[in-house]
């Protein structure tokens, strides 16, 4: 069934339909760009909530964050800012996929039903114009028809008059021949305006508003068709990113279960730890000898009992554990060691130097290896002088030769303090050899090889410092990668979906964990990208 067969007599109601339908086509837009205002407004409100909760750089709050329940809650809060991304992500394919595509296509939709109205209204202005012509020569006829018959009946009774003359009869008779004669004419013009109109209203009504009305219910057709992919997408759209959003929620599930509460206890007693043994009992004090007995009867005043005279002393059995002691006045006015960490208890400071044992350790490797370098680069200037001026390198390795020698009185003068109290003094040992100005080697330097080692192997890399340990570092977990991370950037490493990698280093409260594949590649993944079992 078509609109052209069965609809040919309901033009207006076409019409009507048809802008209905382009209206929908309107509404619907509005509809999904307000849906996509509201994801919006959702997502930016979900970050501000991120933000507002997220521990700010340095804060104590961020240090908090080696407890698992902390780090949790940090977890959750990197899960919710993706999450608010996908709602971004829905709303900007809801805007490409839904709105601008339908705009487009109503406008097109527009331009064609104008055009196709613009026909029918021109078709009917055609036939409108036949049947006025038509009307006009029937008139016409008529008008000419009767005006002969007036001719005839007037010729009649001229020639029916005795007193007419022959004259006036014969001229009566030619003007009724001649009106007869113009009304033949306009019978069979009549006769030819009318078979045309015929055929112009039998092409109108049978072929060219059939095949208009055809046309517009083959765009209405589409505009549905396009209306129902627009309602299906708006599905998809939201359908697509659930599996992400399901990883998210997956995410906060997983940092609610590795929250380990024995854990946490642990942390908190090596952060806070400080080495002091428990205060010992009191010994008796005997004030009762050589008193004068005599003397405390007359006394007026109340004799001072023991208690009162320990009352002096009693603060201080709990003066270690009392934080406000350390700030008295008289603590106030002498220097604090914070160099050597001696205004903390003795396993924090033990800690604290050990810390600060590696940090130096590390520096100076990197001078080691920058070192290394230059001489290298020296000595290549020397065998090929066309490429650099030896000379030109000395202030570098001056200032690298001093850097390195500092650094070394640093390390000892720690190592020494960490012997003092009581730590092993372990520091980290190095992978390169040591150079003195010259660039040659110096074997009594911390950091330096063996005889049979190959120089070769010593590479210069600025930013890998921190993967510089002679001494691997045992695994402390696995993890499983939860999508793609290319690991563009220095530092990280790359990781495919599903791989399984080694776990290092946990994550500090930065975001990130440092990971290591079989093949000893090591770098490090973000930690929301990743499902992570530590070894217990």
């Amino acid at each position: 069934m078509d609109w052209g067969t069965e609809l040919w007599d309901q033009y207006d109601i076409l019409d009507k339909h048809t802008q209905s339908g382009l209206d929908l086509v309107d509404k619907y837009v509005k509809f999904v760009k307000e849906r996509t205002e509201i994801e919006q407004t959702y997502a930016k409100q979900l970050r501000n909530l991120t933000k507002k909760y997220s521990p700010k750089r340095g804060s104590k709050e961020e240090q908090e964050c080696r407890f698992s329940n902390h780090q949790a809650f940090l977890d959750i809060l990197n899960e919710m800012n993706d999450y608010a991304g996908q709602r971004e992500l829905i709303a900007e394919n809801m805007m490409i996929n839904i709105c601008i595509e339908l705009t487009k296509y109503l406008q097109e939709l527009k331009q064609e039903r104008k055009m196709h109205l613009s026909d029918a209204k021109k078709a009917q202005q055609s036939l409108e114009g036949t049947y006025k012509q038509l009307d006009n020569s029937k008139k016409r006829f008529e008008r000419e028809w009767r005006e002969a018959e007036k001719a005839a009946q007037y010729a009649e009774k001229t020639d029916q008059d005795l007193n007419a003359t022959k004259a006036d009869v014969e001229k009566a008779k030619q003007q009724a021949h001649m009106r007869t004669h113009i009304a033949e004419e306009c019978k069979n013009d009549y006769a030819a305006q009318l078979q045309k109109y015929n055929k112009e209203q039998n092409q109108f009504y049978f072929t060219d508003m059939p095949l208009i009305f055809n046309k517009l219910q083959e765009m209405d057709e589409r505009r549905i068709k396009k209306m129902a992919q627009g309602y299906i997408l708006f599905a998809d759209t939201e359908r697509q990113v659930m599996p992400i959003i399901g990883k998210c929620l997956e995410g906060i599930n997983r940092a609610g279960t590795n929250v380990n509460e024995r854990n946490d206890s642990v942390v908190l007693i090596e952060q806070h730890k400080s080495g002091f043994e428990r205060p010992g009992d009191l010994e008796f004090e005997d004030y009762s000898q050589g008193i004068n007995r005599a003397s405390s009867d007359s006394s007026l005043g109340t004799p001072k009992g023991p208690l009162e005279l320990l009352g002096k002393n009693k603060n201080k059995t709990f003066r270690l554990f009392n934080k406000k002691s350390k700030f008295t006045p008289e603590r106030l006015k002498m220097p604090v060691d914070t160099e050597g960490f001696t205004h903390l208890p003795p396993e924090q400071r033990r800690k604290r130097l050990q810390q600060k044992i590696d940090d130096i350790s590390k520096e100076l490797q990197k001078e080691m290896d920058q070192s290394e370098a230059l001489g290298k680069m020296k000595d290549v200037y020397e065998k090929n002088p066309q490429m650099g001026d030896p000379a030109s390198l000395a202030p570098q390795i001056t200032q690298t030769a001093q850097n390195m020698e500092k650094l070394r009185g640093d390390l000892n003068k720690y190592e020494s303090w960490l012997a003092e109290a009581g730590g092993r003094g372990d520091s980290i040992r190095y992978s390169t050899h040591s150079l003195n100005n010259n660039g040659a080697h110096n074997p009594s330097s911390p950091g330096a090889l063996s005889d049979d080692t190959d120089p070769s192997q010593a590479v210069y890399t600025e930013f890998d410092d921190d993967f510089e340990e002679e001494e691997v570092a045992t695994p402390i977990g696995q993890c499983t990668a939860l999508y793609n991370f290319p690991g563009s950037s220095e530092g990280t490493i790359s990781m495919q979906e599903g791989e399984v990698l080694s776990v290092v280093e946990e994550d500090k409260g930065d975001g990130w964990t440092r990971v290591r594949r079989n093949n000893g590649d090591e770098g490090y993944i973000p930690t929301s990208y990743a499902t992570i079992t530590l070894n217990k």
